[in-house]
């Protein structure tokens, strides 16, 4: 008789026991390795999964693969010198960006912002937001296994939007436009002419989107009931943006806070009922919404005048000692920076409260009883970007 040989897991695979609470033995368990390379995790990000069958009994999210030392690097450089690496935070974001930093910037200082800039703030920041929301749902049809149409719609919008970026700032991705007080150049002429040309091409647009994607049955199939996130949970989690408002929490720092023009325009603050992958998606629809909204007010009205605060010092800039942190509601959730200044030209103390790590927290909980094949849809619908989890 031949011996029996034993045939080796494959790399990255390990078959564990799978006992219950008492120690029984009740069959085997497989443990997956999940990226970095892979591509559903949206980035270098790997998931630790444990299963029963498809069925995920446990998973760890490991993070690390990206980590570029942003916050050590500010506090080695000026205030000014840090704007362009805000920029590879989010980096589909990077107005947003600038613009939290900013905010933290002028409260640390004292400085006001010109009318106009606050203007042009609002308009880029909502601009940013249709373009990562419109993404966001591009990707996560794509991790449903729609591999073309969904996403090359998405992209073909944001072509229009970076469009407009690089047009103002000369960049169409990594922006460096935000400055202490204000903003970096005034708008070109026909800007602003151009942008009510996309604002109002836009609804037509979600329509469409709306009538390939909303109502599908495989949408609905794969999202609906899946990847469920509780308000009790998502509140103690720190949970923020469209992932916290998809539970029915009605927080947004744009109402909160009030910064910016924020306070004086008229929008709502869409919320859902079951923390569910479909609400989480409906919400970023619904908010693009808004956010055209907003840009339809705003844009009627740009007011003329300076587009920085006269007393803003960009060259050897030494904010008195102090601490600040601004904050503000960004695509992914709520954007932070915290700064601690001793008077001299570089940050004491710089740190970042990116929404993606912090929304990241509670993946476990939400695929746990779900299938491997929802963990991909779950994962995408929190909306990552690896650049700001590793920084």
């Amino acid at each position: 008789m031949s011996a029996s040989i034993e045939t080796p897991s494959p790399p990255g695979y390990e078959i564990l026991p799978k006992t219950s609470p008492e120690g029984e033995l009740l069959g085997d368990v497989l443990e997956v390795a999940l990226g970095p390379q892979h591509p559903s995790t949206h980035g270098v990000f790997r998931m630790d999964v444990v299963l029963d069958g498809e069925t995920v009994l446990k998973l760890k999210p490991v993070f690390g693969y990206l980590h570029r030392n942003h916050e050590k690097i500010a506090e080695n450089t000026s205030y000014l010198g840090s704007m362009p690496y805000t920029d590879r935070l989010d980096y589909f974001c990077s107005l947003t960006n600038n613009w939290a930093y900013a905010l933290a910037v002028e409260k640390l200082a004292g400085l006001a912002v010109p009318e106009r800039a606050e203007f042009i703030r609002v308009i880029t920041a909502e601009l940013t937001r249709l373009l990562n929301h419109t993404c966001l749902v591009g990707f996560l049809l794509m991790d449903m296994g729609a591999l073309g149409t969904p996403l090359m719609y998405a992209f073909r919008e944001r072509e229009k939007i970076l469009d407009l970026f690089e047009s103002l700032t000369g960049a169409r991705m990594m922006c460096n436009y935000m400055r202490f007080g204000g903003c970096r150049v005034d708008l070109p002429a026909g800007w602003l002419d151009e942008v009510n040309k996309v604002v109002d091409a836009y609804p037509r647009f979600l329509d469409e989107f709306e009538n390939l994607l909303t109502a599908n049955e495989i949408l609905i199939a794969r999202t609906q009931g899946v990847g469920k996130l509780s308000r009790e949970l998502a509140i103690n989690a720190s949970v923020t943006g469209p992932m916290l408002r998809a539970s029915g929490v009605d927080y947004d720092i744009r109402k909160v806070d009030q910064y910016g023009l924020y306070g004086r325009l008229d929008f709502r603050v869409p919320l859902g009922d079951h923390g569910d992958v479909y609400d989480r998606y409906m919400i970023r629809i619904l908010e693009m919404r808004e956010s055209l909204k907003i840009l339809s007010q705003v844009l009627k009205d740009v007011p003329a005048g300076p587009i920085i605060d006269p007393k803003a010092k960009l060259r050897g800039f030494r904010p008195k000692p102090g601490e600040a942190y601004g904050r503000i509601e960004a695509p992914k959730g709520e954007l932070g920076f915290y700064l601690i200044s001793d008077g001299s030209p570089n940050p004491y103390r710089y740190r970042v409260r990116p929404p993606s790590l912090i929304n990241l927290t509670i993946l476990e909980d939400m695929c746990l009883g779900q299938t491997i094949a929802d963990v991909v849809v779950i994962l995408g619908s929190v909306d990552i970007v690896l650049g700001e989890v590793d920084r």
